[in-house]
């Protein structure tokens, strides 16, 4: 993969990738942003142009060389912003982020991507240098069949990225989370740990949200015939798409309330097994309570049948062991101890 230094008005330069596409053909790569603009000037063109972290003023070739508008080229050089589709009057602003679990620590990491789609022109932007870019082009590689749409087609491989990021998250975090069920009800009480682990998994769970629930109304607006963005042949793959967002959607939600009912349950077993304690407890209280019973009785400074005798001694303690014995069988049977 050839990469080439954008340089913009400024002093600034940044990262570059491009690549055009004549006929779903791969027919020029690696060469300067400068000549963009000349590449789309043959309608039978398609360009892809990617700028890895760019400033505003690395952004301001793209104003010179595509005559994009101020407020996308805002949003572009602008961080966290929202997953969604802007619509302008000649181009597209679309941003999404594309997110890994760190499966050790449960921390969810994000990498912001914008892109400007235009007739014959997809420009991405990666706001974090860690996203790679050899997923998405070994995915436009392996399905040239669909290199013929264009725009369409490239869009699709970023979209299908993304998505695919997602659906690979929510599944990791579905068997931490089922690692945790098993712990729920371990007979050695980890309760510490167990909390520690949910709340790191609920937050995760709480950021993987915010990025992929707005991704159905992306995909949906790029399904629009107003758009006229998805040709009829690209249909089905957006299609495919918009499923899996869906279904990421629906099981984050599922996940997100199995981890609430997770440390509720938590919750419930912590005070389950302390009210055992406390039975255990006062079961052996009561134990304790007849032997001083006993003894304080037969322990008193006034004549008693025995009292200073020998059967007095083995009268008491038979009474003792006696009781006790009858206690302890008793809470036995109620399950008590």
């Amino acid at each position: 993969m050839t990469t080439v230094l954008c340089a913009a008005p400024t002093t600034t330069s940044c990262r570059a990738h491009t690549r055009v596409y004549r006929d779903g053909v791969v027919v020029a790569e690696g060469f300067a942003v400068a000549q963009v603009s000349d590449y789309l000037a043959d309608p039978r063109n398609v360009v892809w142009l990617d700028l890895e972290d760019p400033d505003r003023g690395d952004l301001a070739v793209l104003t010179e060389e595509l005559e994009l508008h101020p407020l996308a080229i805002e949003d572009a050089v602008n961080d966290r912003q929202r997953p969604k589709v802007d619509q302008y009057a000649d181009h597209l602003f679309l941003n999404a982020y594309i997110v890994t679990l760190d499966a050790g620590t449960g921390t969810l990491a994000t990498g912001e991507i914008a892109a400007f789609v235009l007739p014959n022109a997809l420009v991405t932007i990666r706001k974090d240098s860690a996203t790679a870019l050899e997923p998405l082009l070994a995915a436009w590689d392996g399905a040239r069949r669909q290199a013929a749409s264009g725009v369409a087609f490239l869009l699709h491989g970023l979209l299908d990225m993304v998505v695919d990021s997602h659906f690979a998250v929510v599944q990791e975090l579905d068997e931490q989370i089922e690692l945790l069920e098993d712990a729920l009800f371990d007979p050695t009480p980890r309760s510490v740990e167990l909390q520690r682990r949910s709340f790191e998994l609920r937050k995760s769970l709480v950021q993987l949200r915010r990025v992929v629930l707005p991704m159905r109304e992306v995909v949906n607006t790029l399904l629009r015939r107003d758009v006229d963005i998805v040709d009829e042949a690209m249909q089905p793959y957006f299609q495919d798409v918009y499923d899996h967002v869906l279904r990421a959607s629906e099981w984050t939600e599922s996940l997100r309330d199995l981890v609430s009912t997770i440390l509720e349950t938590n919750l419930t077993v912590q005070g389950n097994r302390l009210n055992e304690v406390m039975r255990r407890l006062t079961a052996y209280a009561a134990l304790l309570g007849v032997t001083t019973a006993v003894t304080g009785f037969f322990g008193q400074n006034v004549p008693y049948p025995g009292f200073s005798q020998r059967s007095g001694y083995i009268a008491s303690v038979v009474i003792l062991g006696g009781s006790v014995t009858a206690l302890w069988w008793m809470f036995r049977r109620r399950d008590w101890l």
